[in-house]
């Protein structure tokens, strides 16, 4: 079979952390049994481009499960755990082209490798495989049913792409689901940010000044977990609305200017370039941690930080430090790339739980309506988000209320007054 991993002799560590990861997603087991059954993706070739992790590694399973033929590379150059893409190849014979710490060519050349399977579906985080689908393997296009796509980063790609009438299938944006960016985005990042920077580090978070680039979902989650370890928590933002929930929310709103100068820690969590520049750095205060938890490595400006910086080494593993004219030293985390799966595991499997359940959904959804959907980005049907809610409510043991034909009628009338 082909593939392209660090060492297959780590598959059975692999398996045995894909099996606890399992442990903890109830909903895609129950999808997974149903596929089993039912085969809704039989004879369906799935190009994905993704966090080669335990979870990942389970939607794989759900996937050829469903009769899918998968091809697996990592969307980020060092999310991958070699252990699980050597189960992933030795124990299910599912084709992985991943490796931690790949070079560029290296990844676009992995990325390509999946494109061979000729996809009818391509299943994306941050959009580099479509992209690369529609710049540099055109040809392909042809037998395209549709893609999804599992982050911000990606989506804002999308409909980019949309919008100058360049996408050329129909897209469905998983994170727009709110049983994914509710719970994925909001709890997942902001867990996994702080176990990132905890594991590179091991700082005190406690009383440290901890400013959050960015207010969105994984904004919010990040400043709450951050807050919820005894940090002085600063919010910075673009957005008036976005702004005024975090300080409503208890959060310090201010300049990235005035915020910089008494940071001892500093997460940007946007999706757009040079969150973190130059003029920044040479504010900031001795010591400072600086990460991102963006999709990309373009929030913090590392080609500015270098040439500010006269002297730069690696102090620990993923923790670069930068010392200024100045004297004063900025510590880097992971290269600036996405923290939470650099320096940590990345999500955890009970969030992910659904966020996959979404993926593979969304992949029934694609070959069963691919053909008749306009070449746009759409949201999943929101009665299969409430599925997925329903679903993840019952694994957990909890019964909810219903309305009562009384109440149906009541929100549905408009006589009805005061």
């Amino acid at each position: 079979m082909e593939c392209d991993i660090k060492d297959k002799s780590l598959r059975e560590l692999g398996k045995k952390r894909i099996e606890w990861a399992d442990a903890h997603m109830p909903v895609l087991q129950q999808i997974r049994a149903r596929f089993e059954k039912e085969k809704p993706l039989k004879d369906i070739r799935i190009g994905c481009c993704l966090h080669v992790t335990t979870e990942t590694a389970n939607l794989m399973r759900t996937l050829v499960a469903g009769g899918a033929d998968v091809r697996l590379c990592a969307s980020n150059p060092l999310s991958t755990q070699d252990d699980v893409a050597a189960s992933l190849v030795s124990d299910y014979e599912i084709p992985v082209f991943a490796i931690t710490g790949e070079d560029n060519p290296t990844y676009y050349k992995h990325i390509n490798q999946v494109l061979d399977i000729k996809p009818h579906i391509s299943m994306d985080d941050g959009a580099d495989l479509v992209s690369t689908l529609h710049s540099k393997r055109k040809e392909l296009l042809k037998d395209i049913l549709g893609g999804t796509e599992e982050t911000t980063t990606g989506v804002v790609r999308l409909k980019a792409m949309a919008e100058e009438n360049m996408l050329a299938c129909p897209v469905i944006a998983v994170n727009d689901s709110e049983t994914k960016y509710l719970f994925d985005n909001r709890y997942g990042t902001g867990q996994s940010t702080l176990d990132g920077i905890l594991r590179a580090t091991n700082t005190l978070i406690a009383g440290k000044t901890f400013v959050v680039c960015g207010y969105g979902w994984c904004g919010r989650g990040i400043a709450m977990r951050a807050r919820g370890m005894g940090a002085n928590v600063i919010v910075t933002e673009v957005a008036p609305v976005k702004a005024i929930e975090a300080q409503m929310d208890g959060f310090q709103v201010m300049k990235g200017y005035e915020a910089f100068k008494i940071a001892d820690i500093a997460v940007t969590a946007t999706g757009d370039i040079n969150v973190i520049d130059e003029p920044h750095f040479e504010l900031m205060k001795d010591s400072i941690i600086i990460a991102n938890s963006g999709h990309f490595d373009v929030e913090i400006n590392k080609k500015a930080l270098a040439k500010l910086a006269v002297e730069h080494h690696e102090a620990k593993p993923l923790v670069e430090v930068y010392t200024l004219k100045n004297g004063k030293r900025i510590y880097l985390l992971a290269e600036g790339r996405l923290v939470n799966l650099s320096c940590a595991d990345g999500h955890p499997p009970e969030v992910m739980d659904m966020s996959f359940a979404n993926q593979s959904l969304a992949a029934e959804y694609i070959t069963e309506k691919g053909k008749s959907l306009e070449k746009k980005v759409y949201k999943l049907p929101e009665e299969i988000d409430t599925r997925i809610a329903q679903m993840k409510l019952r694994a957990l043991g909890i019964e909810i209320d219903k309305l009562t034909p009384e109440q149906e009628k009541y929100l549905s009338s408009w006589e009805l007054g005061t």
